[in-house]
């Protein structure tokens, strides 16, 4: 089963997934939220069902002392939503500096302008689920 990483926004929300074994992460999309809370919940029931994805990582904002604060509050309670809409397990991951991260990559590859804009939190969400992964692996080595 897949894994998918998400990067919360209020508005928008970048999403990556894992390849069908779960070893590598890829950015997949950008995910604008509705108004309508059933439209988003019918967005990830699809997505869910289609790619089957098994577990849901959902990067935390913690800030730099690795306290929490609104942005934290808000990104939990979206992942409470999300894991009931989709009656799947959702796992919470530092995402510190990884917008950092993303810009510097997209800067690497010479992507500007609204290009750069509409794949920085795909990337960021890829950054986070590969971190995630890169955990796990490290977890089952003996």
């Amino acid at each position: 089963m897949r894994i998918l990483g998400i990067d919360y926004g209020d508005r928008t929300l970048g999403l990556a997934m894992t390849d069908p074994m779960g070893v590598t992460a890829q950015p997949f999309a950008s995910y604008r939220l509705k108004a309508r809370d059933e439209d988003n919940r019918l967005y990830f029931r699809d997505l869910v069902e289609r790619y089957q994805i098994g577990t849901i990582v959902v990067g935390i904002p913690l800030r730099m002392d690795g306290s929490s604060g609104t942005r934290a509050d808000k990104t939990r309670a979206f992942a409470l939503w999300l894991e009931a809409a989709v009656q799947r397990p959702v796992v919470f991951w530092d995402e510190r500096l990884t917008t950092r991260e993303a810009l510097a990559v997209l800067g690497r590859q010479n992507i500007r302008g609204e290009s750069r804009k509409g794949l920085k939190d795909q990337v960021a969400a890829a950054i986070i689920l590969s971190a995630y992964i890169e955990s796990r692996r490290e977890s089952h080595d003996p």
